[in-house]
């Protein structure tokens, strides 16, 4: 028997995707909020180190560092992870190889804890939403347990990495208003300015496979690296 579509029945499916998408959006502002607990305020991903040796001075140096990591250093190869981890949530033993290798590809012992410590405290928080099973340990990266939780809930990738992504430049520019490089106004017109460098590193992050990983940041890693021993700091990276 044919089936006859009318336009109710082709209102009703796209209104029933828009709440989907709806439904899949609140989750990702809920997971990747400021307020949920997984102490991303504590972290400064190596800016703070930046900011006290003079690389990061103002916005345009600010936007410049932060779209540096987007497209060339360790949020790319984070973003590549997360979208690896999408689409192996269901195989422990292939999460369990992409957390090692996440582990791996940490520069500085900071970066690793900052990694390892908010990928903890996001599976713990997560539970209401994802069962720990799921997990391959309650020290599952952060970009794995993110990409976990988004490829059993039935997330897009792309959206998924996007809203990462921005998350991570949101921090950045929080952390940059705490250390006086720019106000509130500054923070946002250099938020707007990196919707472009987000994007495209998400873009890219889900056409890739793993053998697209590297990265060129090498005053960014070392950044990292040199704030181990900042004296004085505000943020434990």
């Amino acid at each position: 028997m044919p089936v006859i579509i009318t336009m109710t029945m082709i209102r009703l499916i796209r209104t029933g995707t828009a709440m989907n998408e709806s439904a899949a959006l609140l989750k990702l502002m809920s997971w990747l909020s400021p307020v949920f607990p997984i102490g991303g305020f504590a972290y400064s991903a190596g800016l703070e180190q930046a900011v006290h040796a003079g690389d990061v001075t103002g916005r345009g140096s600010l936007a410049d560092w932060i779209e540096a990591q987007l497209v060339h250093g360790a949020q790319r190869n984070d973003a590549l992870i997360l979208v690896q981890a999408h689409r192996c949530a269901a195989d422990k033993a292939k999460l369990a190889e992409l957390s090692d290798l996440c582990r791996a590809l940490c520069v500085s012992h900071e970066r690793l804890s900052e990694t390892i410590g908010q990928g903890t405290s996001f599976v713990d928080a997560v539970s209401h939403w994802v069962g720990p099973g799921h997990f391959p340990g309650r020290e599952t990266p952060l970009p794995v347990a993110v990409g976990i939780a988004a490829g059993i809930e039935g997330i897009a990738p792309r959206l998924t990495t996007g809203a990462y992504l921005h998350a991570f430049v949101s921090n950045q520019l929080q952390c940059a208003i705490r250390l006086s490089v720019v106000g509130q106004d500054g923070a946002a017109q250099a938020l707007a300015g990196l919707e472009a460098a987000i994007a495209k590193t998400a873009e890219h992050a889900v056409n890739a496979t793993l053998d697209d990983l590297g990265g060129a940041a090498f005053i960014a890693d070392i950044a990292s690296m040199n704030h181990e021993t900042l004296e004085r700091r505000l943020f434990l990276s």
